[in-house]
């Protein structure tokens, strides 16, 4: 039996989430979906299209979809919708968890990697983040939880930009491609958006190809080689100029942006291949001393002794790997990186990373 692919979706506080799920649960999208509920959600699903007597914990929608708040553990819950399916007593293709406004994603995406009962029946599909483009400054500045999510999203959309004016949005789109240059982004509606693009996303999966925004790696050359004067930095051009204080383009790195984020990626890279006993003795004296501060990590390796890349990925202290596709011929074998976390020592990481190459 395939896995059944879930979807974590966070987000801010009124950011569409529960607009989103109400759609789920009522609309004729022909996808059977089981909805898990944080009950502890600042407004509630259930009083407006929930009404049931019982006290059962699990409810089937008249679209053929399942809703199940969750009052106690999530491992339980997915256990319980499991076994269920299994006696076809349920049916469903797959399920979406809404965390609640200020959750940390990680240790929801940690279950599917801790529990062998689940991580043999679920697979994550993708995080999504939710960010109301009208508060998200004020709210990006104030709270880290808020930086976090971004950090772990593998999909980042942007609710109410109809409420903001573009230079507002382009402004948004630049800061968040700092602390997440993996997760696309896009603006939605959500009484309008395809419900196929926000679910069939396939984000979290071990696959081979590591997608990062292209601008950010360009911008990334250009932060490593130090030449901004070179670099056509036109992709983005000031349009906070008012808030830079930077005297010129020239000021030694490619932020060009006021706000200093706790939560920054980087994207590391080598063409010489890694020794993999060394390179696991690294990776794991990492996350067990920045593990807390590490939110995704993802990367595509050249190693030696196979002809296949090695795809690994991670979430906080726990990392997982897989081997890909054959390198193909002519192509070169260079590994990349990328690395999404809260003040991470990115010269440590790098010094430490060199040191694994064969």
């Amino acid at each position: 039996m395939s896995l059944i692919p879930a979807t974590i979706l966070t987000g801010f506080l009124g950011s569409g989430k529960t607009t989103l799920l109400k759609r789920l649960l009522s609309e004729a999208h022909g996808q059977k979906i089981a909805v898990i509920e944080n009950e502890f959600g600042e407004e509630n699903i259930d009083n407006d299209i929930l009404v049931t007597e019982s006290k059962e914990q699990i409810v089937q929608m008249s679209n053929g979809c399942i809703c199940c708040t969750i009052r106690e553990d999530l491992r339980e819950t997915l256990q319980l919708l499991a076994a269920k399916r299994r006696k076809g007593l349920l049916d469903f293709d797959r399920i979406v968890i809404e965390t609640t406004g200020l959750a940390d994603p990680g240790p929801v995406a940690q279950t599917f990697f801790m529990d062998e009962e689940i991580a043999e029946t679920y697979l994550i599909d993708s995080i999504i983040t939710l960010v109301d483009a009208k508060h998200a400054a004020q709210q990006l500045n104030d709270r880290q939880e808020a930086r976090r999510q971004v950090g772990f999203a593998d999909q980042i959309f942007l609710s109410k930009t109809d409420l903001v004016s573009q230079e507002e949005t382009d402004a948004l789109i630049h800061r968040l491609k700092h602390m997440n240059p993996r997760a696309p982004i896009k603006a939605v509606h959500f009484g309008e958006v395809p419900l196929a693009e926000v679910l069939d996303l396939r984000g979290f999966n071990l696959n081979a190809k590591l997608d990062i925004d292209p601008e950010f790696l360009k911008e990334d050359e250009a932060e490593g080689a130090h030449s901004h004067h070179d670099h056509g930095h036109d992709h983005h051009d000031h349009v906070h100029g008012e808030h830079c204080s930077h005297p010129s383009h020239q000021h030694g790195h490619g932020h060009h942006h006021h706000h200093d984020d706790d939560v920054k990626s980087f994207v590391y890279r080598a063409d010489r291949p890694f020794d993999p006993a060394k390179l696991e003795d690294f990776l794991g004296a990492i996350v067990n001393i920045y593990g807390p501060r590490m939110l995704r990590y993802k990367g595509v390796l050249n190693m030696v002794g196979t002809e296949r890349k090695v795809i690994f990925q991670g979430v906080h202290q726990l990392m997982g790997s897989d081997l890909g596709p054959q390198w193909a011929p002519g192509e070169a074998r260079q590994s990349r990186m990328v690395f999404i976390g809260i003040d991470l020592p990115r010269d440590i990481l790098e010094q430490g990373l060199d040191r694994c190459l064969a």
